[in-house]
């Protein structure tokens, strides 16, 4: 039993090795340049001054954020005004005009007015509802006989 458990072990070591050497990729680091052949040629224009060197090396990195894709400084002012609108403007002033707005549906003043009417009618000795809200005599009930098998649901 132990030859077969050595012998499956084996096999799967051999598996192991063999799929991890196939799926490796190697890269060689080695220099070539003794195989390429260059050439020299003389560069016929001025050097660079250095402020157009200095703005060359910051926009060599330079990823437009979509305003401007040609010019960093258009597209940068437009993305910080865009910003500055979109996020101070509109979300935090907007947010604070919406928070101090006056109630346009007086759901306040309605609430106000129910405890005002609650406490006059406890100081009164009222029920706070009365059960005759509405005077009997002005509601039509149907009979019995028009509502036949109707359900009643209370």
């Amino acid at each position: 039993m132990s030859s077969l458990v050595r012998m499956s072990n084996a096999l799967l070591l051999r598996n192991l090795a063999y799929h991890s050497l196939r799926s490796a990729r190697l890269i060689s680091s080695s220099q070539k340049n003794r195989d390429a052949a260059t050439l020299d040629i003389p560069k016929k224009a001025a050097a660079p001054s250095p402020a157009a060197a200095a703005t060359a090396g910051a926009t060599k990195n330079w990823v437009s954020y979509g305003f401007d894709r040609k010019d960093q400084t258009n597209d940068t002012s437009a993305m910080n005004a865009s910003f500055f609108f979109a996020v101070t403007l509109c979300l935090v002033l907007g947010s604070a005009y919406w928070a101090y707005v006056p109630d346009p549906q007086l759901q306040d003043w309605a609430q106000r007015e129910g405890y005002l009417e609650l406490r006059r009618r406890e100081a009164a000795g009222l029920e706070p509802i009365s059960k005759d809200f509405v005077d009997p005599a002005q509601i039509v009930l149907p009979s019995d006989e028009e509502l036949g098998n109707t359900e009643i649901i209370i």
